[in-house]
């Protein structure tokens, strides 16, 4: 399961359903998406390499809608699929976290004539069944972020994935730089047992154990927060009371951290320093409080928004007869580090706290998102 089926919305997200937007043709100036096999345009000279001739419906279905990320993250998916003329119609309908209400909108799609079908299958396994019988029914499916199980080819086409342990290693060797004689890490996730939260620590384990300098507190593997910023404050005032030293938080949705950590400060103690996921309320908070606080250092990956664009470029390629990108999996990539020029953290004031500088889509067309 994945972060963003269940923690708590930084936006309430109103109507829910299917939604249907009929796409703008565009032309060859459109900007390849990352993970995209090129701008390369197609044999008309129209839209991406992965756009082929073929005239299709593209659908799209969340197991869960609700929240900013959501938001972001589908908007990016559409503006993808408006960079290839053959799309002349784009469905989405979400979930609301019911897992019968995504199989029924699978089913839905599926009856409807779409031709390509993206699915976050926030339910996991539970959603196989559906992406099955889509797939025998001769809609090109594409699953992407949370692992269904099955096989593609037989159960679906391709499974877009992401290596979360990536981010992990990430986190383990900044962690190592900043303390480089060892300390204490408290590393928060999701929902129990969450297979996210269990492939990051894996990685974070990796780096960090092979030093044998570094003592993992708090319930392990991670300290369960459900992504909720209220059990988030929860966990972190408890771990503060209960361990007088804590060198580094690492958490996998860093802005739900925003709330807690001034819980540092009443208590007579610096913020320490902080790897997670990206997030402008988390940059901001950063920016306020260092000063005053010489342990907070920041290093943050991207929180991976744009994850849908390369599932909607698997999909209307393999759809459209355009050139199938080459990768299958969405990487994960360092986005700030507080402690590098190269990578400096960045807080925008002019725009909403729930928006996700690291994505393609630009912050100022997230905000118009937010209201």
């Amino acid at each position: 399961m994945n972060r963003h089926c269940r923690r708590a919305r930084f936006l309430a997200v109103a109507g829910a359903g299917a939604l249907s937007l009929t796409l703008a043709a565009c032309g060859s100036s459109a900007s390849p998406s990352p993970g995209s096999s090129g701008a390369g345009g197609t044999a008309g000279g129209q839209g991406p390499s992965w756009c082929g001739p073929k005239k299709i419906v593209l659908g799209m279905t969340d197991g869960f809608g609700g929240n900013s990320w959501r938001l972001v993250t589908t908007a990016s998916a559409k503006d993808e699929a408006s960079k290839c003329p053959s799309v002349t119609d784009f469905q989405y309908a979400d979930g609301q976290g019911n897992t019968q209400k995504a199989i029924a909108d699978i089913q839905g799609m599926v009856a409807k004539g779409v031709n390509a079908l993206v699915v976050f299958p926030d339910a996991g396994p539970a959603i196989l069944p559906a992406l099955r019988s889509a797939h025998a029914a001769g809609v090109v499916t594409v699953p992407y972020r949370v692992d269904p199980g099955g096989k593609a080819g037989s159960d679906f086409d391709v499974f877009v994935d992401t290596k979360f342990a990536d981010a992990g290693r990430n986190w383990g060797e900044w962690i190592k730089k900043i303390l480089p004689n060892g300390g204490n890490v408290l590393f928060l996730s999701g929902p129990p047992g969450n297979s996210q939260g269990r492939d990051e620590g894996k990685g974070l384990h990796e780096v960090l154990e092979a030093a044998g300098k570094y003592t993992f507190i708090g319930e392990q593997p991670f300290e369960v927060t459900n992504w909720d910023p209220a059990q988030t404050q929860k966990v972190l005032t408890a771990a503060i009371a209960q361990n007088k030293q804590i060198d580094v938080i690492v958490s996998d949705f860093g802005p739900s951290l925003v709330g807690a950590l001034p819980v540092f400060e009443q208590s007579g103690r610096s913020i320490p320093a902080i790897a997670a996921s990206d997030g402008n309320v988390l940059s901001c908070f950063y920016e306020d409080h260092k000063a005053k606080n010489p342990d907070f250092k920041l290093f943050t990956v991207s929180t991976q928004n744009d994850h849908s664009r390369l599932a909607i470029d698997q999909a209307v390629a393999r759809a459209t007869g355009g050139k199938v990108p080459e990768s299958s999996t969405f990487p994960s990539v360092v986005f700030e580090d507080s402690e590098s020029k190269d990578k400096p953290v960045q807080c925008k004031r002019d725009l909403p706290a729930d928006v996700y500088l690291s994505a393609e889509l630009p912050g100022t067309e997230q905000a118009k998102l937010l209201k």
